[in-house]
């Protein structure tokens, strides 16, 4: 049954709820499948066209950090997520895959997939499937709090004007552009290949980051603690072991594994390809990302 269009927004959210600490949980429990066999049908989502199918892989309580959800779903052909602001909030559309139209602030461009655009805090955004094919779609949300919050503009965005270049921040997990990542990731062992899409100036949250990784056959991410960063590492494709602490699980695409602040993280490739993640970062609080952002630029000034 499709969900009516009023409590559509109550509903994303309500999705991503739990009852419980998820880090009390077993490492299996914890880690979010996608299941389209689980997915909820909803139409009108934030006054937009259409209808799309979506669930969430991890709620509020996933991170003990101002990390709100996960969602992953499909937008029907024709069909999108009206434009919206959120003022306490950011957060960002990612397609998987096919194209799709972004709009932030108004202003509107196609992008290809895999690409996102980030909606920074107190900007509105949409998007739009004038395709004839679904396209797969993720939606990130990051808060001043745990709390969401949104002001719907009652706008689909169809047939919206369309700007070449788009006039707004995007980021596109483009192989191509990835290379090696001893500089950034000394944990890693064998050809991992790294990128960082969107660092900590994109976001006005403790949201820090958004990188790209592709771990190749045999090769891995080591043990490695972050006292004021937590982490959710979404499987894009290929098939992998995460261990937190003591615990290991397997992963595969379609999979998301929160990593809370302290929590000890290794990742190893298996199977017969590459293992590719897109990985969110999200800082204790601002006083964390400040200090981890002068960490960074440090590290990148050349040494006299």
């Amino acid at each position: 049954m499709a969900m009516p269009r009023i409590g559509v927004v109550a509903a994303l959210v309500a999705f991503s709820a739990v009852a419980v600490a998820q880090t009390a949980m077993p490492l299996a429990q914890r880690i979010g499948r996608s299941d389209p066999g689980k997915m909820q049908l909803a139409t009108g989502v934030h006054g937009g066209a259409g209808s799309m199918r979506f669930g969430a892989l991890l709620g509020a309580n996933a991170l003990s950090t101002n990390f709100i959800f996960l969602h992953r779903g499909t937008i029907a052909p024709k069909s999108g997520i009206g434009q919206h602001f959120h003022n306490d909030c950011e957060e960002m559309f990612v397609i998987l895959d096919g194209e799709a139209e972004f709009t932030i602030d108004g202003r509107t461009s196609r992008l290809t997939g895999p690409a996102g655009a980030p909606d920074r805090k107190g900007h509105a955004h949409g998007i739009y499937n004038p395709t004839d094919k679904p396209v797969q779609w993720l939606n990130i949300n990051v808060g001043m709090t745990k709390s969401y919050d949104n002001f719907d503009l009652g706008d689909p965005r169809t047939n919206a004007p369309l700007d070449p270049v788009p006039q707004f921040i995007t980021m596109r997990l483009d192989r191509s552009l990835l290379k090696p990542a001893a500089a950034n990731l000394p944990e890693a062992t064998g050809a991992v290949l790294y990128r960082r899409a969107l660092g900590p100036t994109i976001f006005s949250t403790a949201w820090s980051y958004v990188d790209h990784i592709l771990l190749p056959a045999g090769s891995a991410l080591g043990r490695r603690i972050q006292p004021d960063m937590s982490e959710v590492y979404y499987v894009m494709s290929g098939t992998g072991e995460v261990t937190l602490g003591d615990e290991a699980a397997p992963i595969k695409a379609g999979d998301a594994v929160p990593v809370d602040l302290g929590e000890a993280r290794a990742i190893r490739q298996t199977g017969g390809e590459p293992l590719e993640l897109m990985v969110i970062g999200v800082a204790r609080d601002l006083a964390a990302k400040a200090r981890y952002r002068a960490e960074a630029e440090a590290r990148m000034r050349p040494r006299r």
